[in-house]
């Protein structure tokens, strides 16, 4: 049996603005040195499925750059790839009209490929599994589709795609975002929350994506192929095992600057929900040429300056010289200065914090470069003035806000690096 994966990673992110100006909500970065896409690409290889199509559409140059730096690890004469495909316009002059269209304005690369089973997901969750063992159950249902599935508070089972189940977990009901989720079997408490993560039998699936496409529909797979699939065919739910390996299963859509700020400060606690270092579930990502992190400057010989990380994600190249970082995310290549210090904050790519700084709850999109004398995440009404502040007082800072045409800060700005 042959499976086509096909990566959903058009959408804007709007809720995730403004680091989703410049770029696609899959290609921001997440966890020091990944990208958001990273987690569905590292499970699809760590499943052992090696036929990939990422669909992008807004504002792509940065994620396609990412693929082709990241994951150019395929082999042609194995019948191997991974490859991103824009709006081919093939069958239309549209754009993707949605997740659902997306798959369909595709059919012909699907048809020319010819996989018995497609594997559809999003590109902008943080999740671990293993499709293979999907897969598995699958084929011993014989199901037509199968929807990956999560236990979540049946209070808070409004905001996901809500899968109505009978005892033997074949699906029956399928609600997008109802008022009145209904519940588990024998677990009135409890609601199966769609995870974005459908495979198809291809035939069933293309035949469906047929008949919706020449409807007046929103061409979404929750509105519209699901629910019409439960009415025609087998289609089961499938309880999502995690590979992540801890008490509670891990599944997160970081879509917004509050849950993409505590998803990050989730991994420099000291035991954190989610685990980047399981040598038996490796995340992959782009490892750039850069030197290993320093820290210089003590306070005992250098006039009161310290260069220090403590409970912090800090990346190759990055250079505390003489400041203080403190549960924090540095991503590779950022730069503190003495006297200043970090709480609480993301600083991507290529930041650079000028002397006697102080941010807090902050974050810093890459190539940041804040002057000397900055305070950040303490006066929010000030910040408001400079900078996007979400309503629960985290503060970001975007390359368009940056400070730094008042006053550059030198690349090397102490002495000894």
């Amino acid at each position: 049996m042959s499976i086509l994966a096909m990566v959903l990673a058009g959408g804007k992110g709007e809720r995730l603005h403004p680091l989703t100006i410049h770029r696609a909500k899959p290609s921001v970065p997440f966890g020091g040195i990944y990208r958001i896409i990273d987690f569905a690409l590292s499970n699809c290889i760590n499943s052992g499925i090696r036929k990939i199509v990422v669909l992008p559409q807004y504002k792509s140059l940065s994620l396609d750059k990412h693929l082709r730096m990241a994951w150019n690890l395929f082999s042609g004469e194995l019948d191997e790839y991974i490859i991103s495909v824009p709006p081919q316009q093939r069958i239309g002059d549209k754009w993707y009209q949605g997740t659902a269209d997306a798959i369909y304005q595709n059919i012909y690369m699907i048809g020319r490929d010819a996989p018995d089973h497609l594997l559809v997901l999003a590109g902008d969750h943080i999740y671990k599994m293993d499709y293979s063992e999907m897969f598995k159950f699958h084929r011993e249902h014989q199901a037509d589709a199968t929807v990956a599935a999560i236990e979540v508070p049946r209070r808070d089972a409004s905001a996901f795609g809500v899968i109505e189940v009978a005892a033997d977990s074949q699906i029956v009901g399928f609600e997008e975002k109802p008022p009145d989720p209904k519940p588990l079997p024998g677990r009135p408490d409890l609601a199966f929350a769609s995870m974005g993560i459908y495979l198809f039998k291809t035939k069933a699936l293309l035949e469906c994506l047929e008949a919706d496409a020449s409807q007046d529909t929103s061409h979404d797979f929750g509105r519209d192929i699901l629910p019409r699939m439960v009415q025609s065919s087998l289609v089961y739910a499938y309880n999502f095992k995690d590979e992540n390996k801890k008490a509670a299963k891990y599944w997160r859509d970081v879509g917004t600057i509050d849950a993409y700020w505590e998803a990050n400060m989730d991994l420099v606690s000291v035991d954190p929900q989610f685990n980047l270092y399981d040598s038996a579930w490796p995340i992959r990502t782009y490892q750039s040429q850069n030197p290993p992190a320093k820290f210089v400057f003590s306070q005992e010989n250098r006039g009161g300056r310290v260069g220090t990380a403590l409970d912090s994600i800090v990346a190759h190249g990055c250079i505390l010289s003489g400041g203080r970082v403190q549960n924090s995310v540095l991503s590779p290549n950022v730069r503190v200065n003495s006297y200043s210090e970090v709480r609480e904050s993301i600083l991507m790519e290529n930041v650079n914090i000028g002397r006697h700084c102080r941010i807090r709850r902050a974050i810093l999109e890459e190539d940041v470069v804040l002057p000397p004398n900055t305070e950040i995440g303490y006066d929010l009404e000030e910040d408001r003035k400079h900078y996007y502040v979400t309503p629960s007082g985290l503060v970001v800072v975007t390359k368009d806000q940056q400070l730094a045409a008042e006053a550059q800060v030198p690349v090397l700005a102490d002495a000894w690096v």
